[in-house]
């Protein structure tokens, strides 16, 4: 009894392609969209958002980029996507009844979330999400400006100030550079200098304000201005 070669033991769709033997491609058994979305954090933290595209994920994951368009329509649902996982794990505080208390917990525990990916934060402050975890903070200032008796539309043109003025902060404060301040010592005296001699008399006066930027400092005065504006806003304030 003669053995079996390997080529004769192929079927005719195996000839002109490499087959593959062993284990599986990291990823190819359990593909899915956590696993997906996943990857793509990955590939943002280690290279940026600007490397990700459906083949720089596939290739993380070890598969062919088609498969993951079994998960994500294309690359802007997988940028929503991300987005969205990243909120999807913010914990959204319970409301005690005081405005003032109410909004700031919803904004520090906005920060906390959108910075613990600072990479992907442009993703979350900047995308028009529709999802239930996209659309939790937004539910959860109107109801907080509902319940301090502001009428519905009131309470969204108070919504999008408030909103606006948090993801501008937090915006300055994932791109953080030479134009907004600096953190280190050296980097703080070279920018110091610069706008010393910039021969503009305001911005010389305050560089040394402006050399530097205390991130913790500049979240807490700005939601407190931005607190402050809508507290004067709710019925029953005196302007």
């Amino acid at each position: 009894m003669r053995s079996v070669s390997t080529t004769e033991r192929r079927s005719p769709s195996d000839h002109g392609r490499q087959v593959r033997r062993g284990r599986p491609p990291k990823g190819a058994s359990q593909l899915s969209r956590a696993a997906i979305l996943d990857a793509a954090l990955e590939v943002i933290d280690t290279e940026g958002i600007a490397a990700i595209t459906m083949r720089s994920v596939a290739r993380r994951l070890g598969v062919d980029a088609k498969s993951l368009y079994n998960h994500v329509d294309d690359k802007d649902d997988l940028l929503d996507a991300v987005a969205e996982h990243v909120l999807a794990g913010m914990d959204i505080p319970e409301p005690t009844g005081a405005p003032e208390a109410d909004l700031r917990a919803i904004a520090v525990a906005f920060r906390a979330r959108t910075l613990r990916y600072p990479q992907a934060a442009t993703l979350v402050l900047t995308r028009q999400l529709s999802s239930l975890a996209g659309l939790a903070p937004l539910e959860a200032v109107l109801s907080v400006l509902r319940a301090a008796g502001c009428s519905v539309e009131e309470s969204v043109h108070l919504l999008r100030t408030f909103v606006a003025t948090l993801i501008g902060t937090l915006l300055r404060e994932v791109n953080a550079g030479p134009t907004f301040g600096l953190s280190d010592a050296e980097g703080i005296a070279r920018r110091q200098t610069v706008l010393e001699q910039s021969g503009l008399p305001a911005v010389g006066e305050a560089a040394a304000y402006l050399a530097r930027l205390d991130r913790e400092a500049e979240f807490a005065f700005t939601i407190d201005l931005a607190i402050g504006t809508v507290l004067a806003r709710l019925p029953g304030t005196n302007a």
